[in-house]
């Protein structure tokens, strides 16, 4: 089992939906097993339904990648936070705590 890095507690829709980690290997992405025994869970997306085993990659997962600022707001985010541009994971956790849209990724959970 590959060890993690730094993760991101996952929120939808305001609620606890599980843990997308940094390991050594790569990238893994975990349902909370409460959300998913929850009635009516929402998948995070259709690149991740729900399911009980845990998604692997090797590349952050291109839903999270997805989620990160471009453009100009992108340098604002590197500048102020003094995050290289290319630490995407790193950007992902403190950039996208507020997302537009239903998912959230929050250092706290």
């Amino acid at each position: 089992m590959a060890s993690a890095y730094r993760q991101g507690f996952v929120f939808v829709q305001n609620i606890f939906a599980g843990v997308v980690s940094e390991t050594d290997s790569g990238y893994k992405f975990e349902y909370d097993r409460d959300y998913l025994s929850a009635e009516n869970p929402l998948a995070v997306s259709v690149t991740l339904p729900l399911q009980k085993k845990a998604f692997e990659s090797k590349t952050l997962f291109p839903f999270f990648d997805g989620l990160i600022p471009e453009g100009w707001l992108l340098n604002v985010v590197s500048k102020n936070w003094k995050i290289d541009r290319r630490d995407r994971f790193g950007i992902l956790l403190v950039a996208c705590k507020d997302s537009i849209g239903d998912v959230s990724v929050r250092t706290e959970r």
